[in-house]
């Protein structure tokens, strides 16, 4: 185990400013991992894949996990890196172990995320295992093979909304087979991105009971005030909850920095913007790998940019190349190529959209700082929670000069107590329940036996796409009336 250092390398960043700019520090303490042996009654493929890759035990969540998941439906909240996907491979890859025609699917809300995973997957170097990313980036030929040779297929809701559930036919043995369902980063599903998503995990559902089976759903989550009713909501399933983390936490130093006023009268305040990239080219200056966060692409590129120059001017353009943007809009290979330099040490800080607030492995990180407050403590704490995963870490939180930033300086208690919030969807929205009925008419007419998985709604909203033209309803059965393609007319982020 590392050494806790006897003073952290950003104090002298930080303390020279305490009182002024340095608004608030709060310390919280490291945690001892709680952990329990791999049972012994794992199929011995996945023992020894597991012994490979370094597990010789688990944290006590995982092994928890385990035992839930055998019994039903559960969802896992736990902290950042606290091996969540540990906790869902392990029943999945035991069934898949022991059940050569059964079948996986992974959702992921961003396809970095998915391709993280698929090599966590590869690494075990599981013979049973014959997993594949099936998204946009997949090219057309691949995908009958992998439809057909596949055991666990990595997507996201938007392929599975357009690609899979429509195209249902092509996908029979693999849904006829279907025995686990997991929804990583469950938290992300909320508002109208959750109801739609809530829709498109019932018409999964309602395929799969079809073709005659009924997978089991496993879902895990960041910290958020109501697991087990997001999982319901999302699912229309009974769910069990885990949520005692096993694994340890490095001690943790949270600070809350104001930038100077620079017009007293008015209050105006310097650039957040401007504060941030002096903090972050001072942090690599002592080659403290960070981690950068805000809401905007284009002050990804200002934040990164005006780092790099105060770099250069204090003659360190050897550090100024160690540091990346990384936003939406990257190639895949792109992408790839900036999570495989920060993994690996190549870069020391990278400023990023919150296309990296989600559980991508970028291996160690010391600071994690968070430009203007991200609308959600949930977020919030997910993007601290990238950094001191092994050792001390610095959160850094630079207040913006709107009003709710300038509150949490002049109030830093009411900061640091805040409580996460609820996530909150509502799947049977008028506007959002039609447009998925109407795909799911598409895959196959709707019928009285649809309520337990549509909900008690899903008939008056059917009528009333009758009476629109979109359906046609015969002997109770709703049909789509003439050509279309219902799904591809629905956006799931909008």
């Amino acid at each position: 185990m590392a050494k806790a250092r006897t003073q952290a390398p950003w104090a002298e960043v930080l303390e020279p400013a305490r009182g002024e700019q340095l608004v608030r520090t709060a310390r919280y303490g490291a945690r001892r991992a709680k952990t329990a042996p791999v049972p012994d009654d794992l199929h011995p493929q996945l023992q020894s894949a597991l012994a490979r890759s370094g597990v010789e035990r688990l944290y006590s969540h995982q092994a928890e996990s385990l035992r839930s998941a055998l019994r039903g439906h559960t969802i896992v909240t736990t902290g950042t890196a606290s091996g969540k996907s540990l906790a869902f491979n392990l029943p999945v890859l035991d069934t898949l172990a022991r059940d050569r025609r059964a079948r996986a699917l992974y959702l992921y809300p961003t396809k970095a995320l998915a391709q993280d995973q698929a090599r966590k997957l590869s690494a075990l170097e599981a013979p049973f295992l014959r997993h594949a990313i099936y998204d946009g980036d997949t090219p057309r030929e691949e995908r009958r093979a992998i439809r057909g040779r596949s055991n666990l297929v990595l997507t996201n809701p938007d392929m599975l909304h357009v690609g899979v559930l429509p195209n249902h036919k092509a996908w029979g043995d693999a849904l006829a087979n279907l025995a686990w369902v997991v929804v990583d980063e469950a938290h992300v599903y909320r508002g109208v991105f959750g109801s739609h998503v809530a829709n498109v995990l019932r018409r999964l559902r309602r395929l799969a009971n079809a073709y005659g089976t009924e997978p089991r759903f496993l879902l895990t989550s960041a910290t958020i005030a109501n697991p087990v009713e997001l999982a319901e909501r999302l699912t229309g399933l009974d769910f069990q909850l885990v949520e005692r983390d096993g694994s340890p936490a490095a001690e943790r130093q949270v600070a809350m920095w104001n930038p100077p006023l620079v017009d007293e009268a008015t209050g105006a305040r310097a650039s957040a913007l401007s504060a941030a990239a002096g903090l972050l080219a001072q942090l690599v200056a002592r080659e403290v790998r960070t981690i950068c966060f805000l809401k905007s692409r284009r002050g990804v590129e200002l934040i990164q940019r005006f780092a790099r120059l105060r770099l250069e001017e204090e003659g360190r353009g050897d550090l100024a190349d160690r540091i990346a943007p990384y936003r939406a809009g990257y190639t895949p290979w792109q992408r790839r190529e900036i999570e495989r330099r920060l993994a690996e040490g190549e870069l020391l800080a990278v400023v990023a959209t919150d296309a990296l607030e989600l559980g991508i492995d970028v291996g160690h990180l010391d600071a994690a700082v968070c430009v203007t407050f991200p609308g959600t403590v949930a977020s919030l704490r997910q993007m601290w929670g990238r950094a001191g995963r092994r050792d001390a870490g610095l959160a850094l939180y630079v207040a913006g000069d709107d009003a709710l930033d300038q509150f949490f300086c002049r109030h830093p208690d009411e900061f640091l107590d805040r409580r996460v919030e609820a996530a909150i969807l509502d799947h049977e929205s008028e506007q959002i329940h039609r447009a998925h009925l109407a795909a799911a008419a598409y895959e196959m007419p709707l019928s009285p036996a649809d309520a337990e998985t549509l909900g008690p709604r899903w008939e008056a909203y059917a009528e009333r796409l009758v009476s629109a033209g979109e359906l046609r309803e015969r002997g109770g059965r709703y049909t789509p009336r003439g050509p279309g393609f219902p799904a591809q007319r629905v956006s799931l982020r909008s």
